[in-house]
């Protein structure tokens, strides 16, 4: 879908979006497709370039804010369709840090030797909870998944430190205030059209722009890495500006930064693994690199990972 299709829709513009977001076009599901059905051909993906069977896997771990059902977990769908019959699975709802807190679970799961291979999943279908009639959030937002797979190494490589953050007093910043045990569904909610994305657009931007520059110094000096060292910086997929202005704050050229927004929009908790996957198959990623990933999303949450490649 791209920003000349929402013109026929709201009162925007190509114009008016690109400038304030970066976004030239997103990715809409087929009715007929649901997260999980998402979050599948990701999956087999990374199953395939890992080259193992996901039978292998014990663990499955899917963020998503727009899952199939309120229950059962998407996670739990996925791995019936996967057939992977010795793993458990669950999901997480971190909203646009969702896969960040998944990595993080995983990592540390595996520290401690509770799980050896665990699939860790991004998926979204945020346009079954985007409001097409609200030109503020309609122009943002787009449907996908991204995944990796998850296990334990004795080389000098993988997760070097991963973070999580909340802060639940600016809930009401991002949020989806219908069909909860809050505002159960009723006439009364449809009306008002509580199911869908709500956003406070400019307060949100403030507050995204200082913690995730605070966020990704904070995690570099944590390992005592210089931003000079940095291969790649993979943000959250939400905003150019944001972007743009945490490559500022690290002092790092935007060649050495993920953008693809201008394709997906904001995929939420997709958004970086779907980054990270047109990296390394582009070829941006070598062996020994640094790979910085951040994300701030709806909670408020934000989180980070650092991998060395």
């Amino acid at each position: 879908m791209a920003n000349a299709d929402l013109e026929a829709m709201v009162d925007t513009s190509d114009e008016w979006i690109t400038e304030r977001t970066g976004i030239r076009e997103r990715r809409i599901a087929a009715e007929n497709q649901a997260a999980s059905d998402l979050a599948y051909e990701a999956s087999r993906t990374a199953l395939a370039r890992a080259g193992i069977e996901a039978g292998s896997l014990d663990l499955i771990i899917v963020a998503t804010i727009s899952g199939d059902m309120p229950f059962p977990s998407t996670a739990c769908f996925l791995q019936n369709k996967l057939e992977a019959v010795n793993a458990a699975g669950f999901d997480i709802n971190a909203a646009c840090s969702g896969f960040l807190y998944s990595l993080y679970i995983a990592d540390n799961l595996i520290k401690s030797g509770a799980n050896k291979r665990i699939l860790v999943v991004g998926t979204e279908v945020l346009s079954r909870i985007t409001d097409w009639e609200d030109r503020t959030t309609c122009v943002i937002f787009g449907d996908g998944a991204g995944a990796v797979i998850l296990e334990p190494t004795d080389e000098d490589r993988g997760i070097r430190s991963s973070h999580i953050h909340s802060d639940g007093k600016m809930w009401d910043l991002i949020n989806v205030p219908g069909g909860g045990s809050r505002n159960a569904v009723s006439v009364d909610t449809i009306e008002k059209r509580m199911h869908y994305i709500k956003m406070k657009g400019n307060e949100t931007f403030k507050v995204a722009v200082r913690t995730l520059e605070d966020l990704a110094v904070k995690t570099l000096e944590g390992e005592n890495l210089d931003p000079s060292r940095l291969s790649l910086l993979i943000p959250h997929q939400a905003n150019l500006r944001i972007i743009q202005a945490t490559a500022e704050r690290l002092k790092l050229p935007m060649d050495k930064v993920v953008v693809n927004l201008d394709k997906y929009g904001n995929t939420s908790a997709a958004s970086i693994p779907i980054a990270l996957d047109e990296a390394v198959t582009s070829g941006r990623i070598k062996d020994g690199d640094y790979i910085l990933l951040e994300a701030f999303g709806g909670g408020l949450t934000w989180a980070s990972a650092l991998i060395k490649w």
